[in-house]
């Protein structure tokens, strides 16, 4: 037997006025999505006083020529030019060079010889240090164009624009570190020892990508005077609190985060995420760089620069009192206090309350019914956004290259395509539900989940609140005055100001977030997208039919558009994008030579290998031992023909008994050309490492006390490393040493990577590994 049927609520709107509902909220969404685009590069000749992409465009050409890792003589000649660049710009520069540790944890450590090159403008009257921070260094597989040649560029452009005026009132200190591919090594030796690094306010610029709009993603706690900063000065100001919780909660680091730690410093880090196909990967060149990008990310150096370089330090140098939240509109960045957060989102679940109520009071829904419609709104929050991961699956499947990728090439039609998806999976499940359930039931229950969130997201992650507060509070407050004056007109309002609200909040941020995690991942941004599609569910339903009339071929019609529009746009973007010369199938190959026993493997960490990578690897293996980027992976494996190569040569020094324990010193020298880095793991059998020092530098606390000690040193010096172990008992002293190049041109039984097929743009894609045991005694 049928449900009772809800109330009729007034006059219908007729499905043109839905229409054009729709259209204008499509239109504004595009309009923020656009607003977030960086601006048009300015030429050459610019004024003196300011930025120009395309002067600082020529400093990125200089320093992506070509592949530029730390230690390399590419990357000594990158530090020679900006020390010249920086120093006939007036600054007083001088190279750091030092040995920067990373803990990895029990046991393992990372360290690496750096040379970072530090300027310092003189203030005029200083209230504190303004450090701007970019790393000089590439990874192993590509130039660095965008990471971070950009980063570079873009201060050195903005520092000579700021030498063109007034000089800052406040010291502004220019810090481009090395290493921060290999082990944020380069940060940590400056935050470490650099008698400059006594604390202050850090602009960070990076990049995870070639293109878009540059993201203040990052920031110290206490961020409200920073965010206000941001604000008033930001040319372009696109950031996120959402963005920045979630950034807390991963395990991603930047230099930023070497400076957070050390205490001293607070601050804000900036990049741009799109194109992340070219990512460190051979096609990180300066032709795919956007200049456009580069214009943005360059404004907003040198607008930030001139604002904190003139402003009082002192309280921003402090963590203060609490984080702001604050989101971007088209030009604008939205701020309001972190304690307005509560407010909101008890507001929101007060006024989401008061529509149940009053559509019950009006007879448009039971509570019964909108408690049903709210468990309903359970299907699609799970099922949509799963749906958008299983399309990046049925692409991987249509063309397996994509496996290994976090997005195509070019991933627009296919984000729009996960968009469309999403939207299908809701409208469908609307279309099914709403005569049965009923339109104002399914869009209230849905609000109760979105102040719900509120409610949720104001205790774990304050920051991201809004995206599900406003939302909520407009579409209820819209929604109770259309429950209490339900005209035709009064409902269209209303559902142009609930989608308005959506749109406004979720749009830029689902534009964002695509990229910034990939369609590998859609999962995760996908679920944006469905809260704004149940927002905008009073919007929706001016495209259906009148409840009252059975016409499924009119109420299927709806959905059926989206799914349409979810296939043009996936089949386009498999058109549009193919792989070839310039955009290639990445993939990732390894070579271990175990000289003791005259074995070599192939090894892949591809999960599915590709069509290339599979004539060297046959399936699942273990290397035995722990190495450089394959360690704790699962790994391909394969047989290989083991080269005539030499690992490391181990020296002990000496080995004498202090004080109970041994004080053992061995040199590591390298007997390959162009090593990139050298492993070493020193294993005590019934014994403890208690203390290291390689290369001049303690191995931290954090990371002795085991019975094994795993150091990777990127940049070894040519003629050898030294390194000292002091070890707790009798047991045997063992010393497995290997090192590692880039590049497997010449190994026995390579063949070389066909067209439109490259190196990924993951470390260690490409390595060349040699190790051996010595026993120390």
């Amino acid at each position: 037997m049928p449900a009772p049927r809800p109330a009729r609520t007034g006059r219908r709107p007729g499905r043109l006025a839905g229409l054009l509902t729709v259209v204008l909220l499509l239109a504004l969404a595009a309009w923020t999505v656009l607003g977030l685009q960086p601006p048009d590069p300015r030429s050459a000749d610019a004024p003196a006083g300011e930025f120009s992409a395309e002067r600082a465009f020529a400093h990125v050409e200089r320093i992506a020529a070509g592949v530029h890792v730390a230690g390399s003589p590419e990357s000594a000649d990158v530090v020679d030019g900006l020390v010249g660049t920086l120093t006939e710009l007036g600054l007083d520069t001088r190279v750091q060079t030092a040995v920067g540790a990373r803990a990895g944890g029990a046991g393992e450590t990372r360290m690496a010889r750096v040379q970072n090159v530090v300027g310092v403008l003189p203030g005029t009257d200083p209230t504190g240090r303004l450090y701007l921070m970019a790393h000089h260094d590439s990874a192993e597989a590509g130039p660095g164009a965008a990471d971070d040649a950009a980063g570079v560029a873009a201060l050195l452009e903005s520092v000579r624009a700021l030498t063109a005026g007034p000089a800052p009132r406040n010291d502004v200190v220019v810090v481009l570190t090395d290493a921060e591919e290999a082990c944020l090594c380069g940060a940590e030796a400056f935050a470490a020892s650099h008698p400059l690094a006594g604390g202050g306010v850090v602009l960070n610029f990076e990049a995870r990508g070639t293109s878009g709009p540059p993201i203040m993603f990052e920031t110290s706690r206490g961020n409200a005077g920073l965010a206000d900063a941001f604000a008033a000065a930001a040319e372009h100001p696109v950031a996120s609190s959402f963005a920045v919780e979630v950034y807390r909660a991963l395990p991603n680091d930047t230099d930023f985060s070497v400076l957070l730690d050390d205490g001293d410093f607070t601050g804000m880090n900036t990049a741009f995420i799109d194109g992340a196909a070219g990512y460190h990967s051979p096609q990180d060149t300066p032709d795919r760089l956007s200049r456009a990008t580069l214009q943005a990310l360059g404004d907003n150096a040198l607008a930030l620069t001139r604002a904190l370089g003139d402003r009082d330090l002192a309280t921003l140098a402090e963590p203060g009192g609490e984080d702001a939240t604050y989101f971007p509109l088209p030009g604008r960045l939205v701020q309001y206090p972190g304690a307005w957060v509560w407010p909101l989102a008890g507001a929101a679940l007060v006024a989401v309350a008061g529509l149940v109520l009053a559509l019950r009071a009006r007879g448009t829904s039971s509570l019964r019914r909108t408690a049903s419609g709210a468990l309903l709104a359970l299907v699609p929050l799970v099922v949509a956004p799963l749906a958008a991961q299983g399309l990046w699956a049925l692409l991987v499947a249509v063309r397996p290259g994509y496996a290994t990728m976090l997005d195509p090439w070019r991933p627009g039609w296919f984000r729009l395509a996960a968009v469309a998806v999403v939207l299908a999976v809701v409208l469908l499940w609307y279309a099914l539900l709403r005569r049965r359930i009923g339109p104002a039931p399914l869009a209230a229950g849905a609000l109760v989940w979105l102040a719900a969130g509120a409610a949720v997201l104001a205790a774990v992650a304050p920051g991201g609140s809004y995206l599900v507060a406003w939302p909520a509070l407009v579409g209820a407050l819209t929604g109770l005055v259309a429950a209490l004056a339900p005209s035709g007109p009064v409902r269209v309002l209303a559902a142009l100001l609930t989608g308005a609200a959506a749109v406004l909040v979720l749009a830029p941020t689902a534009a964002l977030f695509f990229p910034a995690l990939g369609l590998s991942q859609a999962l995760a941004p996908s679920v944006v997208v469905v809260l704004a599609a149940l927002a905008l569910l009073p919007a929706a339903e001016l495209l259906f039919p009148d409840p009252d009339q059975r016409s499924r071929l009119a109420a299927t019609a709806v959905p059926a558009t989206a799914l349409v529009v979810a296939a043009f746009c996936a089949l386009t973007g498999l058109a549009v994008d193919r792989f070839d010369a310039a955009h290639p199938v990445p993939s990732r190959l390894a070579y271990v030579l175990d000289t003791d026993r005259g074995e070599a493997r192939w090894v892949s960490t591809e999960t599915t290998p590709g069509e290339w990578t599979a004539r060297f690897v046959d399936g699942p293996g273990s290397l035995g031992a722990d190495f450089p980027y394959l360690a704790g992976r699962e790994v391909q494996t394969g047989p290989a023909e083991a080269a005539e190569l030499s690992a490391p040569e181990v020296t002990v020094v000496s080995d004498d008994v202090v004080g109970g324990r041994r004080e053992i010193t061995v040199r590591i020298t390298p007997r390959r050309d162009d090593v990139r880095l050298v492993d070493l793991e020193l294993t005590v059998d019934a014994g403890t490492v208690v203390r290291g020092r390689i290369g001049g530098r303690a191995v931290p606390e954090d990371a002795v006390g085991e019975d094994r000690l795993r150091v990777t040193f990127h940049a070894p010096p040519a003629d050898g490393l030294q390194a000292g172990f002091t070890v707790e008992g009798d047991g045997p002293v063992r010393l497995r040493a290997t090192d590692a190049s880039d590049g497997l041109a010449g190994l026995p039984g390579f063949e070389p990577r066909p067209e439109g097929v490259d190196v990924a743009g993951t470390h260690g894609a490409d390595l060349l590994l040699v190790t051996a045991v010595t026993d120390v005694g």
